[in-house]
Parts: C-alpha cells; sequence; structure tokens
C-alpha cells in the first residue's frame, strides 16, 4: 500500500506566489544548512513556488506493538515514551484502569516498562522494583509522585552525571516546608540505568501552567540548554507553552508557542522531539481535543526551526477509520518518539493509542512513514518550479530523496541571489531524474561536484512533474 496523501495548502496552482513564514526570519542572509538532510516539512527553504504545493502525509498503520493486560495496566494506559538506548528501544507508560461500573479508578496509577530488540515486538520484564498488590513480579518502575504522567528521556548533554544519564519529569504536588501549603508542578527526576529512579529535587521545578497531560522535555543540542514543553491554559484553550534550564533544576520562564495565524483549537499532548537526523527542526504531533464533538481527540503535525514558532498543519494524521477503536473518548493520541528501527532504513516509525477506555485493555499501534516523508514537495503532470531563499553552499554534492510517477521528472539547478542561472548547474545541463530513491545523488553534464559554489550563496531551482521531493542534503564529497 503506498503513502496515504493529504491534499493541502493548494496556493500555488498558478503563477508565482512568494511564501510567508512562521520560521524566524533571516532577512537576506542566506540560510545555513550545513550538511544535514533539510525537510520540505514547512516553508522554511522555500521562496517561491509555481504549479506546486506542500502536501502533508499520513503514516501508513502497521501492527500492534503493545496491550495491556497486566492487572496493573488497563483500558486507560497512556503518555506512551519511546526512546532509543544503543541496540535496545525502551519504552514507558502511565498503567491505570477506569472500572466502568464503579466509575472510579480501579487501581493506584503506576509507572510501566516494556523493552524491545527491534522496536516491533516488545517485553514486559519482571523487574522486582515496585510492589502492586504484594509482589514485585511486575514491569513497575515507579508508584509514587509523578506517576500520572511520568515522562522519561535519554540525556545526551555531554557533561551530564553518569547518575542522571535518563531524566524525567511528572506532575505532582508537595508541601513546602515553611508554610505547609501545597505546591503544584512539574518534578523532576534522574536515573543511571533507565529503571531505578529518583529525585532530583524536593519541589516541583516548573509551576507555572496546568500539568494534566504528557510533559516531555529534552536536551535540545541546537541551543545547548534543556528544553521542555508543558500544557497551560490560554485564554481558557488548552496550549502548550516551553522553557529552558542549563541544570534541569532552575527553569526560565515560560512562553506560550505561537502558531502565525492558526485558529485557536485545543492542544492535549504535544510529542514535540527534535528531528533526529536534522536537529534544528522540531517536529511536534499535539492531540487535538475537540471537547464539544463527543471528546474525541486527533493528532495532527507542527514544525518549528526555533521551538517557540510553529508551523501547524489542520488535518488529522491518524483519522478516526484508521485501524481500530478511535472513536472514543481520548483514544487517538500520538506517542511521544520517532523512531528508525533496525532494518528499515527507508521507514520512520511512530505509535499512537487506541481503545481508550472502551475495553478491559487499550493497545499501542505501530505507524511508519517513508524517511524524511512528513511533509512532500508535490507537482501534478503540469511542471511545477520550486526557488529555494538563499542558501550559503556548505557541500560540493546535491542530494535528494524523491519520487516520481510514471513518466514524472525532476530537474535541479542553481542561480544565484539576483536569479541568475549559474553556468554549468542550470536547469538544462542537469541530467533529468525519476524513480524513487531516499538518497540520490544529483548529476549535471559536467558531474556530480560543484566545487566552486561551496562558501556562496545561490538559490536551487526544482522543476517537477508528477514528482515529490521530500528533503534535500548538500554533501561534503569523499
Amino acid at each position: 500500500m503506498t503513502i496515504q496523501t493529504i491534499r493541502t495548502l493548494k496556493l500555488f496552482s498558478i503563477g508565482i506566489c512568494w511564501l510567508f513564514t512562521g520560521s524566524t526570519s533571516h532577512g537576506s542572509e542566506p540560510l545555513r544548512l550545513g550538511n544535514r538532510p533539510q525537510l520540505f516539512a514547512d516553508h522554511y527553504l522555500i521562496g517561491s513556488m509555481s504549479n506546486a504545493i506542500l502536501e502533508l502525509q499520513r503514516p501508513e498503520p502497521r501492527e500492534v506493538v503493545l496491550v495491556t493486560n497486566k492487572p496493573w495496566e488497563g483500558n486507560t494506559c497512556a503518555y506512551y515514551t519511546i526512546l532509543q538506548d544503543g541496540d535496545l528501544f525502551r519504552m514507558y507508560y502511565r498503567g491505570s484502569h477506569w472500572d466502568t461500573t464503579t466509575k472510579k479508578s480501579a487501581h493506584a496509577e503506576v509507572v510501566c516498562y516494556a523493552e524491545s530488540t527491534d522496536g516491533v515486538h516488545w517485553s514486559k520484564p519482571n523487574l522486582g522494583i515496585c510492589e502492586f498488590q504484594g509482589s514485585k513480579q511486575n514491569n513497575i518502575i515507579w508508584n509514587g509522585v509523578g506517576s500520572h504522567n511520568f515522562t522519561p528521556f535519554l540525556d545526551t548533554n555531554p557533561n551530564r552525571p553518569e547518575a542522571s544519564r535518563f531524566k524525567a519529569l511528572g506532575r505532582g504536588r508537595s508541601l513546602r516546608p515553611d508554610d505547609k501549603e501545597s505546591k503544584h508542578g512539574l518534578f523532576a527526576f534522574q536515573s543511571a540505568d533507565g529503571l531505578h529512579w529518583e529525585l532530583m529535587h524536593h519541589e516541583p521545578v516548573i509551576t507555572e501552567g496546568a500539568f494534566d497531560s504528557q510533559n516531555l522535555a529534552f536536551f535540545d543540542t541546537k541551543s545547548g540548554v534543556y528544553r521542555e514543553y508543558h500544557r497551560w491554559f490560554n485564554q481558557g484553550v488548552r496550549d502548550i507553552m516551553t522553557c529552558t534550564s542549563k541544570d534541569f533544576i532552575h527553569w526560565t520562564k515560560p512562553e506560550g508557542l505561537g502558531y502565525g495565524q492558526a485558529k485557536p483549537e485545543h492542544l492535549y499532548t504535544n510529542a514535540i522531539t527534535p528531528y533526529f537526523r536534522s536537529p534544528d527542526l522540531y517536529v511536534g504531533f499535539p492531540t487535538r481535543y475537540l471537547p464539544n464533538d463527543g471528546q474525541r481527540v486527533e493528532p495532527i503535525l507542527m514544525t518549528s526551526r526555533d521551538g517557540l514558532h510553529f508551523n501547524r498543519w489542520n488535518e488529522p494524521l491518524i483519522p478516526e477509520d484508521a485501524p481500530a477503536d478511535r472513536t472514543g473518548n481520548r483514544s487517538n493520541y500520538m506517542a511521544n518518539g520517532i523512531l528508525s528501527l533496525p532494518g528499515e532504513r527507508r521507514d520512520l516509525s511512530v505509535f499512537a493509542t487506541e481503545a481508550y477506555y472502551t475495553g478491559p485493555d487499550s493497545r499501542l499501534r505501530r505507524f511508519t512513514y517513508r524517511l524524511d516523508g512528513l511533509v512532500a514537495l508535490h507537482s501534478e503532470k503540469k511542471t511545477g518550479l520550486v526557488i529555494t531563499k538563499p542558501i550559503l553552499i556548505e557541500g560540493d554534492e546535491l542530494w535528494i530523496n524523491f519520487k516520481t510517477a510514471a513518466g514524472g521528472q525532476l530537474r535541479l539547478g542553481f542561480v544565484d541571489q539576483q536569479g541568475k542561472p549559474i553556468k554549468d548547474y542550470t536547469l538544462n545541463q542537469c541530467l533529468p531524474i525519476s524513480g524513487d530513491q531516499i538518497a540520490f545523488r544529483v548529476n549535471w553534464k559536467l558531474g556530480s561536484r560543484f566545487n566552486r559554489l561551496v562558501g556562496k550563496p545561490a538559490r536551487l531551482q526544482i522543476e517537477m512533474s508528477d514528482a515529490d521531493v521530500y528533503s534535500i542534503e548538500f554533501r561534503k564529497s569523499q
């Protein structure tokens, strides 16, 4: 089955239109792309387009990877985080169950753990860490403050101590020793092995906002600080805030995210993470909550280049007709994490919940994207032309991730900042491209290398018909 797509943002079917961008403005300075893949996930790269659109991609449903059928789990298990630690994949989630007869929680909320070597087949090890109903033979790793939405991450800060190789946030209340008042917010946790956890501070480290959601954090390599995202109410609408920290204890004042001209909507979980192939792109899968429509939810996509201003797509990523049991109250959440699994070089794996509240258990299902394929630069049969903003060329080869239909074609070329074609690397000099490849080196009649362009600004032209382009990458030849 081919990737399902949603036709959207049809702003450029006729003529050339200069694009707005929700990203931080760079003025006249050329973009610094380095030697990383650059996705067409938003308008960041684009200067103008003719007969082309940005087209949101939907991930394809795959297999169920986890069923929450243990006594300490149940039908309201949620807030999944999935991460890679070397050759091991780790999963963290809330174990909880709602008794539909008594209308009460059947047991206290706990934090559960599963692991996998391939990201598809998961086991729930008996860890012997926490007691449940008189036994430690379970996969529970934490049952204290923060269990409602305990959200870990693998800390990539090169200066962090071994004792805090993993960190986490979880909401709760504490008592201030000075005035006995309850203090509500996010607690900070640390762990050396990802299984045995301890508090880093006796009180919440973030207290401004609302925290009944999956509030997450990570080490932001782009800025060299910890960055977190948590829920708040923005004029009565559920929304997302962010703040940063150098030590994971002391945090800046939170700021609400910006979405350009997008209308206010309830956003519950956020699932924001730096894209692992290009960490200067922040990818989020927030849950759009529809309280006046049966309290149903649907995940959407948003992206950012600065972590604060996001381009938010309107169409749901996983609609209710995707398999299965996604129509109920809160039954369609994306997990926190994007994985590249062994043996699946062309795919990305993401995960989403189903059957929340509806049965004795709930489930987590895997979905797959094409590598870099969150959004496609797309043209129909009529030839389209896309011209990028000025780019500082930092590699002597150009590689693309693309797909064409039968009879479709691509050609690429360079013009200077004023639009004048650059000799030997024009569209007419490019050897026509067709097929389906995630990494293809572009060739001109003179060859694939353009050493004399390195260190200089230029605009890239993409001429396309019946084609999709997902990402570009400037590489240094070997």
